[in-house]
């Protein structure tokens, strides 16, 4: 029997946002072991469900899932929680060993104290405890910012290649599969990382998408070259202020490192190529409701990019439903993050009137508290499931308490106790809230929330609103990141 472990963390650290990923935070989200991990992702379309799949193709090979976390993006993690789950991890490999081979279901982006690398950080940990000799894979998501010390411990590295990120089990099964090969014998791997000095502005990731799509064209053309084992881009995170900040791009290969340079070589110079076209803006707050208000059909969904929650957001931002308020329009959906009304409105019950101001209380980048009076049309213990696509291949969501509100002038809102973004349509349903009766929906994310909302939208903006993950980079002091780097060095020339 082959023994392979799979255990690791998700976090992708927005290094603007002044909220800590505390230890607290991390077991509030769940630290979890052995046979619950099972049960929350065997079922799912995540990472871990597809390391776990892995078991299902081969009768001789075990996964053993040992310690998992995973936690919203927020601010840097501190010292404590990146200790415990680091500690936590490797002591399990070391107690429950020995393996065959470690399976790390990681996201690439997350910054700590004091590791601006955790990734590699625990990377490095895992390679000294098992030693030279046991195969190591890694699958990452598609905004991870790659260190060479990601790449250099590990033998397969894997990425996912769509945004939003619908093939994470995919990808992880690939990683997976490779890993098996490398632990027969039957391939040696060899790795090759391309980091030019270019950033992709989040609101042209998409990859289904032009020029992301020309760019994935071109991957997919070199996976096909003979030797190829697989081919990754990736899109980078441009709101963790770190070194390797920025696209990169890994080829590996069966036991060919020249071939592995050369496919990796290739995509920066097709990347760079496409600098321009990767960096184009959004749409003003006010033309882009105006758009929404003039359009014979809804629902328009407004994309609210600087409040993304999955960049690190904390999902409060009023800026639009202030302009909305102020413009008069009426039939606008939007969830806000208010744990304090959510409270009240529990109080005063299904039915009940409230007079309070909501969202805008996160810091000062997000708008002001939005006075508003409404009734209360429902609430929940802000648990809900979604069978369909997701962002990241997430089945089980929980926004803690939370309670549907429709306001005397026309909004129907939808407050959470955690940040939450518009990953599934289901967020809204279960509070009896029918998001095709909406004109305007206003979805806290850029790419995320495309496979809940793309099936209804009429129409989709996305919104240049301000924010701790706006599009204007221009607006965040960089203390750590190379330079120099495109496009906040226009004149960068590369190689």
């Amino acid at each position: 029997m082959i023994r392979i472990a799979t255990a690791g963390f998700q976090h992708e650290s927005n290094t603007f946002s002044t909220i800590p990923a505390t230890l607290a935070k991390f077991e509030l989200s769940g630290i979890l072991e052995g046979d619950a991990i099972r049960c929350e992702y065997a079922s799912s379309q995540s990472t871990l469900a597809g390391f776990l799949a892995l078991a299902d193709e081969d009768p001789q090979v075990q996964v053993v899932p040992l310690v998992f976390s995973r936690l919203t993006p927020m601010g840097a993690i501190t010292a404590e929680a990146i200790e415990h789950l680091m500690q936590r991890i490797t002591t399990a490999i070391r107690d429950q060993g020995p393996w065959d081979g470690i399976l790390l279901p990681q996201h690439g982006a997350a910054v700590s104290v004091p590791w601006l690398d955790p990734d590699g950080e625990l990377l490095r940990r895992v390679r000294a405890l098992v030693g030279p000799d046991v195969p190591i894979g890694m699958a990452l998501d598609m905004h991870a910012n790659v260190s060479p010390a990601m790449v250099g411990p590990a033998d397969i590295v894997t990425v996912y290649q769509t945004n939003p990120h619908i093939d994470a089990r995919e990808q992880a099964l690939l990683c997976g599969r490779l890993l098996l090969r490398t632990i027969r014998g039957e391939i040696k791997p060899r790795r090759a990382l391309a980091t030019p000095p270019l950033l992709v502005n989040i609101l042209n990731q998409g990859t289904s998408d032009r020029p992301m799509s020309d760019l994935l064209a071109t991957a997919q053309a070199q996976r096909q070259r003979p030797g190829v084992l697989s081919v990754s881009v990736v899109e980078g995170y441009p709101y963790a202020d770190v070194p390797e900040m920025g696209m990169s791009f890994i080829a590996i290969t069966d036991n060919d490192q020249a071939l592995a340079d050369d496919v990796a070589r290739h995509l920066a110079r097709a990347a760079w190529d496409l600098r321009q076209a990767l960096n184009q803006g959004g749409t003003a707050i006010t033309l882009a409701l105006e758009q929404a208000r003039d359009a014979v059909q809804g629902p328009v969904v407004l994309f609210d990019v600087g409040d993304n929650v999955g960049g690190g957001s904390p999902g409060d931002s009023t800026h639009i439903l202030h302009a909305a308020r102020a413009m008069g329009i009426t039939g606008l959906l939007q969830a806000l993050c208010d744990p304090d009304v959510v409270q009240k409105c529990l109080q005063a019950g299904v039915g009940g009137r409230i007079s309070e101001s909501v969202g805008g209380k996160s810091d000062h980048l997000h708008g002001a508290p939005l006075p508003i009076t409404a009734t209360v049309t429902a609430h929940s213990d802000g648990r809900y499931e979604e069978t369909g696509p997701t962002h990241g291949g997430f089945r089980f969501f929980d926004d803690g308490p939370s309670c549907a509100l429709r306001t005397d002038d026309g909004f129907t809102l939808l407050l959470t106790s955690r940040p939450a973004g518009s990953a599934s349509l289901q967020q809204f349903r279960s509070l009896g809230i029918e998001p095709l009766e909406m004109k305007i929906i206003v979805a806290k994310g850029v790419h995320s929330p495309r496979p809940a909302m793309e099936p209804i939208a009429r129409q989709m903006i996305w919104v240049a609103s301000p924010g701790v993950t706006t599009a204007d980079l221009s607006t965040f002091t960089y203390q750590h990141r190379r330079r120099p780097l495109y496009p906040l060095e226009p004149q960068a020339q590369w190689p």
